[in-house]
């Protein structure tokens, strides 16, 4: 049932003069760790964080101020999020104490088949027409207010007008990201002319805004998602994905898409029953296919609690045996073995392979078949864990009732596919990348028409005795699955605090004969898993996490990164 707290207007003018949105903004003063009450966000970016604390101090519900910062992060953080892309939201409603996931994963168009990307080189695919899947994540904007929010699209959408409209100061990390895309970002005449003024990134401490998405989103509150999903913009993002408007002189291939109106009116929203594992008494919940979040995180846990000790070791061994079975199982095909891939009986069975010294490479999958062996030899073939664009974002946010969201959006690669809609201000993305190129016979990541490609995405919640006890994630394509599964042992096999966990260096393990690592965890720890048999090398960051931890008597911790990505932003409605 949905909760109208106060009268529409009053939410809407609390939300146009909110401090944040002032016409020449402040700088950020972000804070990776806030502690308090009424509710709590934790997102990459200063300006959400404060849309979506905005929204909860006026009666607005976890649900609103998600959609609020969404909306947001498709402002600043445009290279990871926006309405033209897809996500994965994971959500516990607290009056009927269910946890409920919304699948907004991107389709492919019905033209695609499993040959379409075969021979075609992958940074080719990445800045083309024919990697835009058909977006998700406004229809989930839309589904998730109308189910279980208390404001309208157009409400929602406020504080993210404001934002386009009056401008942001661009920070290192916005800089970092346009000067990196630069090259095919000036092939594309409308995003030259959006991110590239004057033929040069923003310099930092600029305020950039984005006039043409603000009046999208304007027109979006009026006319509502079918203007997407069946009317004049939907007309214009097919026009853009079949003919990109290549800079004239510009030698970059830039292949036209199959998109077609009929795909976007025949795109739907999925709400998905969650997957669901025990461990160390507590239950953890994620994302089902075609996210591979949820199975390969509580795969990997389920084979962590068969083991007597846990330890950095023993963590990396479980992601690799897991990701095994990621590659070989998981897609977004009929009969994924989901039962069976987070049975405690497979677990031990994988669990048996782990020994004092680092497995060889690379780990073959089991088989999740229902007959476990004590120690059971693997039989099968191992399959290549693909690429992943690193870019996406992750939101946590809880109110005063005790709803939680865990939400990852994402636009795929930095920057999408490079391709503004003309006019609209708006990235498309270029999720289908996310799709086996192939040729892979049996390979479930094959595209197919209609289909969603698997994600990495593992949005979590984790409850004790049916209370929510901690929500994590993070971006960073298919090290999501590593970071969130780090920070959980981190947090509860490694006895260290909700900051420390999200704060310490990583590692990631996805069944590669190298275990890619940044440095500080290099430095503390590269002798000792050397030692073990692991072959370690240099990654200059992995993830850019936010979490929550419910302290107990209404006090809640939201914690985000204090340096990856530049830092996050951590804010509660009542500080304690």
């Amino acid at each position: 049932m949905r909760r109208m707290i106060v009268p529409a207007a009053a939410v809407l003018l609390s939300l146009v003069s909110a401090p944040a949105l002032a016409a020449t903004p402040p700088p950020p003063q972000k804070a990776p760790v806030a502690e308090g009450y009424g509710g709590a966000a934790a997102t990459v970016d200063f300006d959400a964080s404060k849309a979506a604390i905005a929204v909860l101090k006026q009666g607005g519900n976890a649900i609103d101020a998600a959609v609020a910062a969404g909306a947001v992060l498709g402002v600043t953080e445009p290279y990871s999020a926006g309405l033209a892309g897809g996500g994965f939201m994971v959500y516990y409603d607290a009056r009927s104490r269910k946890v409920v996931t919304l699948d907004g994963r991107e389709t492919a168009p019905q033209a695609m088949t499993a040959t379409t990307l075969e021979g075609i080189p992958f940074d080719e695919g990445v800045t083309s027409g024919l990697s835009a899947g058909i977006p998700g994540t406004l229809a989930q904007w839309d589904l998730a207010l109308r189910r279980y929010g208390t404001l309208s699209l157009k409400q929602a959408l406020q504080p993210a007008i404001e934002v386009a409209s009056k401008g942001f100061v661009v920070d290192q990390t916005f800089y970092d990201q346009t000067a990196a895309n630069a090259a095919r970002f000036k092939d594309i005449t409308s995003t030259a002319k959006l991110y590239l003024p004057g033929g040069a990134p923003p310099p930092v401490g600029s305020v950039f805004k984005n006039p043409e998405l603000a009046a999208t989103y304007r027109e979006l509150g009026k006319r509502g998602i079918g203007w997407l999903y069946d009317g004049q913009l939907g007309r214009e993002v097919v026009a853009t994905v079949k003919q990109p408007p290549v800079t004239p002189g510009a030698t970059r291939n830039v292949r036209p898409g199959l998109m077609e109106l009929s795909d976007l009116r025949a795109y739907r929203v999925i709400q998905r029953e969650p997957t669901r594992v025990d461990y160390n008494g507590m239950q953890v919940y994620g994302m089902a296919p075609p996210s591979s979040g949820g199975s390969t995180v509580g795969e990997a846990l389920n084979i962590l609690e068969s083991l007597p000790s846990v330890g950095l070791h023993e963590y990396l061994e479980a992601s690799r045996l897991a990701f095994a079975d990621r590659n070989k199982y998981v897609g977004d095909i009929p009969n994924v073995p989901l039962k069976e891939l987070l049975s405690d009986g497979f677990a031990k069975e994988r669990a048996c392979l782990i020994g004092e010294k680092a497995m060889a490479h690379p780990a073959p999958p089991g088989s999740p078949d229902g007959s476990y062996e004590a120690c059971a030899t693997p039989a099968g073939t191992a399959t290549a864990t693909t690429d992943e664009g690193p870019e996406t974002t992750h939101m946590t946010i809880t109110d005063r009732w005790g709803n939680v969201v865990a939400y990852n959006l994402t636009i795929e690669s930095t920057g999408g596919n490079g391709i503004v809609v003309p006019g609209r201000g708006v990235l498309l993305n270029n999720e289908l990348t996310d799709f086996t190129f192939g040729p892979a016979p049996g390979d479930p990541n094959l595209p197919a028409p209609g289909k969603r490609p698997r994600s990495s995405m593992a949005p979590t919640l984790v409850f004790d005795h049916g209370r929510p006890v901690l929500a994590a994630g993070s971006p960073g394509g298919s090290t999501i699955i590593t970071t969130v599964l780090q920070i959980l042992v981190n947090r509860y096999e490694l006895g260290m605090s909700l900051p420390e966990a999200v704060a310490a260096p990583r590692a990631t393990q996805r069944n590669t004969e190298q275990t890619l690592a940044e440095q500080a965890f290099l430095d503390k720890y590269r002798a000792e898993l050397e030692a073990r048999g692991h072959k370690l090398a240099l990654t200059t960051e992995i993830g850019a996490a936010t979490a929550l931890e419910f302290l107990g008597r209404g006090k809640v911790q939201a914690v985000a990164e204090p340096v990856r990505r530049g830092g996050g932003s951590a804010l509660v409605v009542r500080p304690g």
